[in-house]
C-alpha cells in the first residue's frame, strides 16, 4: 500500500522514528511510503506533491502545532487527501506528534494514532507510541495475519473456508520438521519478550532490558523500582534437546551457562501435528502448548520474580 507522510519540516525528528519503526512493514513489501525528501532537485515540488497525493493509497499526516500552522500542510496536502477520503479512494490517517487544536480540525472525525489521540510526546516511552502506530498500520494494511508455524494443521481448500469442520490429516515428522518447529517456536517466544520488554518501559515503576545475545539465544531484566529495586532476570536458549535439557530451555539468571536451566520446553508431536510440553515437574506432562501458549506462560512466570503480576 502506497503511503503519503505529510508532515511540518520542524518535525522531520518525527518523521525519521516512523521511518525506522516502519522499517519492518517496508521490508515485508506491505507498505511503501512517500514524503517530500524524495523529490529530486531540479523538479517541480507543487507537481510531484500533486502527483503522489494523486496515486496513493493511504495519507498519513503528522498532527503538530508546526503541521497545523504550515498552509502547504493544511491548505494543500491535507484539503487534496480529504477530498479524496470522502469520494472513498484512499484512507487517512492521522499521527498525533503533540499536543496540539487537532479537535478543532476536520481530522477530528477521524480515528487518530497513537492509542485515543494521545501524542506521542506524552507517552513514557516514545517507542511503544510508534509501536501502536505500526500495529494499527498492520491492521489496515492486511498485515496483521501471523505467518503459520511450520508442521501447523492444514489449511482447508478455499472453497470450503465457510465450512463449519476442519480437517486434520495423519503425518509422519522427522527430524527436519522437529528443527522448522522449534525454529520457529523460539522466535515466536523470542519476539513475544522483546514487545513485552518495549510494553514495560510504559509503565510507571517498572523497567525493562531485552537483548539478543546469540541467534539461538537472548535475555531479559525487569526492574520493579516500587519494590527496593527487585529484579528479574531470564536467559532463553534454542539449542535443541541433544543435552537432555529440552528443546528451548531457560534460566532465571543474568548470565546463565548453556548446561544450567530452570525449566524447559520438549518438542513432541501426535499423528497429527507437532506442540511444546513443559519439563518434568514444571507443568502438566499432558499440557500440549502452542509457542504462544509457552510464551505467555514463560512471561507471566519471569515477572513473578520481581513481584508483578501479569494478567
Amino acid at each position: 500500500m502506497k503511503a503519503f507522510i505529510s508532515y511540518s519540516h520542524k518535525d522531520e525528528s518525527a518523521l525519521d522514528q516512523l521511518h525506522t519503526h516502519l522499517v519492518p512493514l517496508q521490508r515485508e513489501g506491505f507498505i511503501d511510503t512517500w514524503f517530500d525528501r524524495e523529490i529530486l532537485a531540479g523538479s517541480g515540488i507543487d507537481s510531484e506533491v500533486d502527483e503522489e497525493l494523486r496515486s496513493c493509497e493511504l495519507f498519513l499526516p503528522l498532527v503538530s502545532p508546526n503541521f497545523l500552522a504550515s498552509d502547504y500542510c493544511v491548505e494543500r496536502e491535507m484539503q487534496q487527501a480529504l477530498k479524496r477520503h470522502e469520494a472513498g479512494e484512499i484512507r487517512i490517517v492521522p499521527i498525533i506528534v503533540e499536543p496540539c487544536d487537532w479537535a478543532s480540525s476536520e481530522l477530528r472525525k477521524l480515528k487518530a494514532l497513537p492509542k485515543d489521540g494521545k501524542p506521542i510526546s506524552e507517552w513514557t516511552n516514545p517507542n511503544n507510541a510508534y509501536l501502536d502506530i505500526v500495529e494499527e498500520l498492520r491492521r489496515i494494511v492486511g498485515a496483521d495475519e501471523p505467518e503459520p508455524l511450520p508442521s501447523t494443521e492444514p489449511v482447508a481448500p478455499s472453497s470450503s473456508q465457510n465450512m463449519s469442520h476442519r480437517y486434520r490429516v495423519q503425518r509422519d515428522f522427522d527430524e527436519v520438521d522437529r528443527i522448522d518447529f522449534r525454529e520457529a517456536a523460539y522466535t515466536t517466544i523470542h519476539d513475544y519478550f522483546r514487545k513485552a520488554t518495549d510494553e514495560i518501559n510504559g509503565i510507571d515503576s517498572l523497567r525493562g532490558r531485552f537483548t539478543s545475545n546469540q541467534s539461538d539465544s537472548f535475555s531479559c531484566v525487569v526492574v520493579n523500582k516500587a519494590r527496593n529495586q527487585d529484579a528479574a532476570h531470564i536467559t532463553v536458549f534454542c539449542r535443541g534437546d541433544s543435552s537432555g535439557l529440552g528443546d528451548i530451555n531457560y534460566s532465571f539468571s543474568e548470565h546463565s551457562v548453556f548446561n544450567s536451566t530452570d525449566g524447559s520446553f520438549y518438542i513432541e508431536s501426535d499423528e497429527y501435528e507437532l506442540y511444546l510440553r513443559p519439563m518434568l515437574g514444571f507443568g502438566d506432562e499432558s499440557e500440549r502448548l502452542t509457542p504462544m501458549d509457552a510464551a505467555k506462560r514463560l512471561w507471566t512466570e519471569f515477572l513473578q520474580q520481581a513481584g508483578v503480576v501479569y494478567d
